[in-house]
């Protein structure tokens, strides 16, 4: 045996052998527990939030839906756990969640020195701020808080973000922050702070759960970049695998459009080799093309969560855009195609 076959032939082994070790991890523990455990916040209209019976719904909550419904071809199995700031990636760490996926801005610190990994982009997202019109009528812009109150929640980069903001803008400003997010919203209700921040989307949300909610305006400003998305731990490339193909195959769709409802009609009757390479369909041969069984899992598995959830326009317009409540534009969650910023590599 040559010295450069030994070496093919050894390095072929080593591969073979990571790749076992990998699958031989989250995947096989979801498929063992016949569920996927996920983290998400303690309650945030449109993104995770249970009802009195503790039905979940949100952007959030379905994308982990769809996963289960990839991995376990069943959107229904999933536990959910709610999960403050502080608590969240001490969970994820500790193997107590398989997906975080909570309204988390990837950053370069998180995604390097936590041993975390972002499998997407679900939400791109800002931060902003938040006032009562009727304590504060002279306020329209974030550049009249100079010397306000500012509540927000502990352990997130809003914070940060808020430090950065003042200061670069040479103003004063009073920080109180909550280690429960209800907590700082209780606040900012009672008048103990003049303003209260977070992501923009959150704002639309926490206004929902006020009595009078067109007392409270949402400021012009966005001052920071806050890409949300679904975390997994580092170390396990499967899992974070399927995490970010099922993420993938939610916008594909989209793009094609394959819906929840026209996905049946679809994966029969379309000649369009996209189509049968993201739903599995079979070629002339009988055989798929083996997308699925790339990542471990059935080659029906981007079909399971697209029946389940929907395509990814289906989630955002159902859960937080014209459908909701919150009735929050696509901007730049709309699809690269139509000006936004949702794109997803090819399944081929």
């Amino acid at each position: 045996m040559t010295n450069k076959l030994f070496s093919f032939l050894f390095g072929a082994a080593v591969s073979v052998a990571a790749v076992g070790s990998a699958t031989a991890g989250t995947l096989d523990e979801v498929r063992q527990r016949d569920a996927v455990l996920c983290g998400v916040s303690t309650g945030l209209p449109g993104f995770s939030v249970p009802d009195s019976q503790n039905n979940w719904t949100g952007m959030d909550v379905d994308f982990c839906r769809a996963v289960a419904a990839a991995v376990l071809g069943d959107p229904s199995k999933v536990k959910f756990s709610p999960l403050t700031a502080k608590e969240r990636f001490t969970a994820l760490q500790s193997g107590d969640i398989d997906i975080l996926s909570r309204n988390t801005t990837w950053t370069m610190s998180r995604d390097t020195s936590t041993g975390l990994k972002f499998a997407g982009i679900m939400y791109y997202d800002g931060q902003g701020f938040m006032i009562n019109k009727t304590k504060l009528p002279n306020v329209k812009s974030a550049m009249d808080l100079a010397g306000a109150t500012v509540c927000t929640q502990s352990g997130t980069t809003t914070e940060l973000n808020l430090a950065d903001f003042f200061s670069s803008n040479n103003m004063e400003y009073k920080l109180v922050t909550y280690e429960k997010n209800d907590d700082a919203l209780s606040a900012y209700q009672e008048g103990r702070c003049d303003a209260y921040s977070t992501d923009q989307s959150g704002l639309y949300a926490q206004r929902l759960k006020f009595t009078n909610p067109d007392d409270h305006i949402v400021l012009p400003e966005i001052i920071s970049k806050e890409p949300l998305g679904p975390v997994v731990r580092q170390g396990d490339d499967a899992w974070f695998n399927i995490v970010k193909w099922t993420y993938f195959a939610l916008v594909n769709a989209e793009e094609l459009g394959i819906t929840s409802q026209n996905i049946e009609q679809i994966k029969t009757a379309s000649k369009d080799p996209q189509v049968k390479r993201l739903l599995g369909v079979p070629g002339p041969d009988g055989n798929s093309a083996g997308f699925g069984t790339g990542i471990g899992l059935e080659e029906n598995w981007a079909e399971n969560a697209i029946k389940a959830v929907g395509n990814y326009g289906e989630i955002f317009e159902r859960n937080v855009g014209a459908n909701s409540p919150l009735k929050i534009a696509r901007g730049k969650n709309a699809l690269w195609s139509d000006g936004g910023l949702q794109y997803a590599p090819p399944v081929r």
